[in-house]
């Protein structure tokens, strides 16, 4: 189950280009189980349709301040209150206006003046427009209010022009109204974690890896994310995007990623090492692409260091280290093999997950782990998506710390 299941969400709709973009958006939100319902200014209307809105949201689509149907009910006081979250996108410099003056000369502006609950501001506009001392202070005004201010994108918009200004992408949005409905269990923690593969050279067209994706640590990492945490991501190669607010630093072996863990360590007072590491490195490295030749060829490998090992030992000696968290990807003997590495490295924490399953394994979307603590507990979760496995993980943490 989504955060944003059952939640219900107020669109804001103003008079931008960029408004047919947020079409998407209510889509992708009815997906995850939302109640939307849309308010459209009068210069929204003529970008797209209110019956588009009512045809994607399910719900009828509020334009005017003084609807003629049920205005018993005072509509912008009705749904200022029916709502969790007053989302406003695109957000245009005269609604930002708007709401830095505290105006009500329209239904949107007067929703957004009697709403006592969050509000999330997506502005977009030309980049000039956006730039403009009077953009600026009123959007510092809003942010002062308590409202959210989500930074548009840089690129071209459609007058020609390019720079700041263009509508934000959903992804970032979409974290950004997460974090309103994620419990805070991570504020004031400083969350480091690795993710994906790592690579160890032979030549240089050859290497030994793993088929990691990163999957479940770029969910960790995104949803710590939005319980509060300052988080760092130490990540091997790989084609995920950096989830919003996050520090990404990219490594590609094994001993770069244990450089950069110890480097990060001193500020973390949580550490999750998702990452497959790679347990052995080729002993020589070859300069040049070696070229096929006849018979068999054989290559000698060396240990690579046991990062989560050596973190374990540190613990031993620090009171104060972090909490410390690991993974145990297993193909046979899953929790015995989880209990063993839960002793052996130190470890407040382990989760253990099958990767011989279709559901469970490398690049899946979904995942079944067991949680393992200090305390001898074991958790059983069910079938997940990576990121409600990884809320499951922190609801954990919490609980321990």
């Amino acid at each position: 189950m989504s955060l944003l299941t059952d939640k219900k969400i107020l669109l804001g709709i103003t008079g931008s280009i960029a408004a047919y973009k947020v079409a998407d958006w209510v889509r992708a939100l009815r997906r995850e189980g939302c109640q939307i319902t849309v308010v459209m200014t009068e210069a929204a209307c003529r970008f797209i349709s209110p019956l588009t809105m009512a045809a994607l949201s399910g719900n009828p689509v509020h334009t005017t301040m003084f609807g003629a149907e049920a205005p018993e009910t005072i509509p912008h006081i009705t749904l200022a209150r029916e709502h969790d979250l007053l989302v406003i996108a695109p957000a245009s410099a005269q609604t930002i206006a708007r709401l830095a003056h505290g105006l009500a000369d329209n239904l949107l502006a007067t929703v957004a003046l009697a709403s006592s609950g969050p509000v999330l501001v997506c502005p977009a506009m030309n980049s000039v427009m956006f730039q403009h001392p009077a953009t600026q202070a009123n959007l510092a005004t809003i942010r002062s209010y308590g409202y959210t201010v989500v930074e548009p994108d840089s690129g071209k918009m459609a007058c020609d022009e390019e720079g700041p200004g263009r509508l934000t992408d959903w992804e970032t949005v979409r974290q950004a109204i997460l974090t309103f409905f994620a419990p805070q269990t991570l504020a004031d923690e400083h969350v480091l974690i690795t993710a994906g593969p790592t690579r160890e050279p032979f030549d240089p067209v050859r290497f030994l890896s793993n088929p990691s994706t990163g999957k479940m640590g770029y969910a960790l990492a995104a949803t710590a994310k939005q319980r509060g945490a300052t988080v760092t991501l130490i990540s091997g190669p790989t084609a995920l995007p950096v989830p919003p607010g996050v520090r990404r630093i990219q490594v590609t072996t094994a001993a770069e990623m244990r450089e950069e863990v110890m480097h990060c360590l001193a500020a973390a007072t949580i550490v999750l090492k998702a990452a497959a590491v790679s347990d052995y490195r080729f002993s020589e490295t070859e300069p040049h692409k070696v070229k096929k030749g006849q018979g068999n060829l054989s290559l000698a490998l060396a240990a690579n260091p046991d990062i989560l090992k050596e973190l374990g030992d540190l613990k031993k000696e620090s009171p104060q280290f972090p909490f410390l968290i690991g993974f145990a990807a297993e193909s046979r003997d899953h929790l015995g093999e989880g209990a063993r590495k839960l002793k052996e490295k130190n470890l407040d924490l382990i989760v253990v997950n099958d990767i011989g399953g279709t559901e469970t394994g490398f690049a899946a979307d979904t995942n079944r782990v067991t949680l393992l603590d200090r305390n001898g507990v074991q958790e059983d979760l069910p079938l997940l998506s990576k990121e409600e496995t990884a809320h499951r993980i922190w609801d954990a943490v919490a609980r321990l710390r």
